[in-house]
Parts: structure tokens; sequence; C-alpha cells
């Protein structure tokens, strides 16, 4: 029995979604591997190395040990949300990748298909509409813990990520103007040819703009303020423990690898390799990815935690008004070229 056009729709979106998936959970699992590994090089220590050959099973063990681990509600938590908050986290992280698209067309029994899961014309305001809402959950795990530690580093996040999304937004907004689409795959398309025409290159304000305010909105060292050991204890997720804890770490990883695929797309030409006739491939766009991801942990072994203070003066006084000046520099220089 043949399927109907929309039945082969409905198949193949199916397909890419399950796959895609399995992939952001194999990797956010790989993450936890890398990380440590990776951090344990530089600053000269072993890193997991007991479990399976050069600690590879390690994060099956961390699985496995949060799994069983005993499921601990605060008394006077708000039950109904402290279990929704992890859920709206991981819900919210997955949606996100949704309109990322991680390579061009690929013809599969004289189909063309789109490395993607939903090409939207506006995929740009989509990812916006749902990393706003990936603050709910931090900030409903803080209140519903009942407890004045997890609060505090709740509004910390929300403060944090409405500071930082500010100037995420404007650093795409000269993006959008040289595209002219918010589509993210005309994003892409438009850096096509040599490496000079890549945003990251031709629009470097804007990149170094992403690169701060992508790490603070995924709540990475330096920015880790919301879950400041020091200070907070472990910040909003102070009470949680067994698998609803790891879904708020899954969460932190997935939006992780999100901000990393959104930055080698938006910022560093996607599947184009920047040298006229190599051919386009998805390799090209997984190797910018894994360098974003590197970057983060590269941060993270290097740089000092920030004060709250400068955290949000460093938002408000530097970066916003620097992402303001390049949108304006940018329009003159496009009017003086069309004119």
């Amino acid at each position: 029995m043949s399927l109907t056009p929309l039945q082969q729709e409905i198949a193949i979106s199916t397909v890419i979604v399950l796959v895609l998936f399995q992939a952001l959970l194999g990797l956010f699992s790989l993450m936890t591997y890398v990380e440590r590994r990776v951090l344990a090089f530089m600053q000269f220590r072993l890193g997991p190395n007991r479990t399976g050959p050069f600690g590879i099973l390690q994060p099956v063990a961390d699985g496995i040990k949060l799994f069983f681990k005993e499921e601990v509600t605060p008394e006077g938590a708000n039950r109904w949300l402290f279990v929704a908050a992890p859920a709206i986290s991981v819900v919210t992280a997955f949606l996100a990748v949704a309109v990322v698209p991680y390579g061009g067309t690929v013809t599969i029994g004289g189909r063309p298909i789109l490395l993607q899961v939903s090409d939207l014309d506006v995929g740009v305001l989509f990812l916006f509409a749902v990393s706003s809402l990936g603050v709910y959950g931090l900030v409903t795990a803080g209140w519903a813990a009942n407890n004045k530690y997890t609060l505090i580093g709740g509004l910390r996040s929300s403060a944090q990520m409405f500071s930082y999304e500010l100037a995420l937004g404007l650093s795409f907004v000269t993006l959008i103007m040289v595209a002219g689409s918010f589509r993210i795959r005309d994003i892409v398309d438009s850096q096509a040819g040599w490496v000079w025409y890549w945003n990251g290159v031709r629009q470097l304000p804007a990149f170094l703009v992403f690169l701060v305010a992508s790490t603070a909105e995924v709540n990475r060292t330096p920015f880790d303020l919301p879950e400041a050991e020091t200070e907070l204890v472990a910040g909003f997720h102070t009470e949680y423990s067994s698998m609803r804890f790891a879904l708020l770490q899954m969460a932190e990883y997935i939006n992780m690898i999100t901000a990393s695929a959104v930055g080698a797309n938006l910022f560093l030409g996607g599947w184009h390799f920047g040298i006229p006739g190599v051919p386009d491939s998805p390799l090209w766009f997984v190797g910018k990815t894994i360098a974003f991801l590197f970057f983060f942990i590269w941060l993270r072994g290097t740089l000092p935690r920030f004060r709250y203070d400068q955290l949000m003066h460093f938002g408000w006084k530097v970066l916003v008004p620097l992402a303001m000046l390049w949108i304006f520099v940018a329009a003159v220089i496009m009017v003086v070229r069309h004119s």
C-alpha cells in the first residue's frame, strides 16, 4: 500500500524527530564524560578512568546511580510545581532544537528531504520564544522547593536570562538585516562562499556579543550565578535528587548543544565549508558545533565566576550598548553600500 503525500510527510518528520531526540540524549551522556576529561586535562588531573576503558562508561554508571537514588521532596514544597519544573526545562530545551537546521537537502528515493525538523519562516523568533519559556522551569524549581537558597537561585536565573537575552536578540538583528529573513536556513545561505562571508568574520562585534550572551543564557561559567555553590549551596536545584536532578542537568546540556548549533549556523556558515568548490556537508556543521562546545568547556576550566553585581553591570552597561551600537553601524554601512 502506497502512502499519501501527507502520510509520507508525517512519517519522514517522525523519523527525523526520533533520530534527533536519540542523538541529543547520546550527546548529553557523551558531554558529561567529555567535559570531565577535558577539564581534567586542563587542570592536570586524571578525570574519570575507572568505569570502562578510559572511563568511557562513567555516564552509564551515573545514570544507574541517579535512577536508583531516592526521590526527595522537601516538606512544605509545592509538590506539583516541584515535579513539573524539571519537565518544563527539558521540554523547552528539546523544542528549541526543532528549528535548527543541521545540513542542506538529501535525496532519498527521489524525494528531497531537509535535514531539519521544522523549517519555519520565523525560525529566529521561535528560538527566542522557546528559550524565554525555559526560564520558567528554573524559577519554578527555585520557588516550589520552599528554600531561600533555591529561591535566590531562581530569581538570579530570571534576572540573568532577561538581561542577557536582550543582548542575544540584538546580536541577531544585523544577521537578519543582511539575510533579509528570519529563516535560519536563509541566514546560513547568506554566508555561502569564502570564509570572510561568515557572519563571525564580517560581523565580529555581533559574534562577540553572541558568545558572551549565549554563555550567560545557558548558565555556564563564568555566568553560573544561579548555581553558585559557594553562595547558594547549589542554587535552584539544591533540593532536587535522583532523576529530577538528572532532568535539570539534561536541560542545561541540551541548551548548551542548541546554543552551539545556533552559533555554528548563524555565525560560522553552518554546513558551508568556507572555500568555494568544497561540497557542503553536515560534517562541517558538526565540526563547528563541536568547536563551540569546546569553547564552553574551555571557559569553565579557565575563568572564575563573576560577582552578581559584575554580571548585571556587564550585561546592561557593556553588552547591550555594544550590540545597539553595532546595529547602528551596520545599518549605516548597508545604506552607504546600497546608495
